[in-house]
């Protein structure tokens, strides 16, 4: 490795934003240590700079032994997670803890292995992947929602804590995108697909239209371009949007009442 390489670290790698930010910033510069459950799936991709290391963010010993030997890391993205799809009644206990393992404490998991990395250098950045998610509620998704507000959270209080060790931390919030993330990401609660379920007629309406906008949703490689962005420039806000959705709802969401908004949500996805 270079002298003046700077290093990267991401998490959940295998495919979508994890693969094509992995791939990006070692084509512009950056020494990428790409981490998934299953390395193997980027073999055609790895190079010189692109090292695929196996990583379970849920299981300390695999984060200690995935960074083990790295001496330095510039950028730390948190990008490893997925989504449950679940009412509050049907969720059962494995679900519901499964979700917040990976979404937040994953990430708590890889900042507290990193942190001390990032402050004896006097430098860093951690970029955590949350969604538009994180800042409105959905129906059906109240478990991502909930993971991805404590992201939100997260990212505000490490801000402060971690500011006079000259480490940015950043976030950005995706609307929907073409990652695989519906076939690949989603989780279902069995019980939700059952025709006698409560929920069935909100389950008919909105899950087909929510995969359907993730399945046509923006490129990933805007948010490489974004976290590459965010990792070179100082001046960048603290959180970004990316993709329609977002862009269009995160605005809104500032600008009208809680009941005013919860209206145009519920027109817009027919619920």
């Amino acid at each position: 490795m270079k002298s003046n390489q700077k290093v990267a670290f991401i998490t959940g790698c295998s495919s979508g934003m994890g693969r094509e930010s992995a791939r990006y910033l070692s084509q512009n510069g950056y020494t990428v240590y790409a981490g998934s459950r299953t390395p193997e799936k980027l073999s055609d991709i790895a190079s010189p700079n692109l090292h695929p290391i196996k990583l379970d963010v849920t299981d300390a010993a695999s984060v200690a032994h995935a960074l083990e030997g790295i001496d330095r890391i510039d950028v730390l993205v948190n990008n490893a997670g997925y989504g449950l799809v679940s009412t509050v009644e049907e969720v059962t206990e494995e679900e519901m803890l499964s979700q917040f393992e990976v979404n937040v404490f994953g990430v708590l998991r890889m900042c507290r292995y990193v942190i001390p990395l990032m402050r004896r250098q006097n430098d860093g950045v951690i970029i955590n992947i949350s969604s538009f998610l994180g800042k409105i509620g959905l129906p059906l998704f109240t478990f991502y929602n909930a993971s991805k507000y404590a992201l939100e959270g997260i990212t505000d209080s490490l801000r402060y804590e971690l500011e006079e060790f000259n480490i940015r931390v950043h976030s950005i919030m995706p609307g929907f995108f073409d990652t695989n993330f519906a076939r690949d990401n989603l989780v279902v609660n069995a019980s939700l697909l059952k025709e006698n379920s409560p929920y069935a007629k909100t389950v008919s309406r909105l899950v087909p239209l929510i995969s359907d906008q993730i399945n046509h949703g923006n490129n990933a490689s805007e948010i490489a371009r974004m976290i590459l962005e965010i990792a070179e420039n100082s001046d960048v806000p603290a959180r970004q949007t990316a993709g329609d959705k977002a862009r269009k709802f995160i605005p809104m969401r500032r600008e009208l009442s809680d009941e005013d908004f919860e209206r145009r949500v519920k027109s817009y996805y027919g619920i």
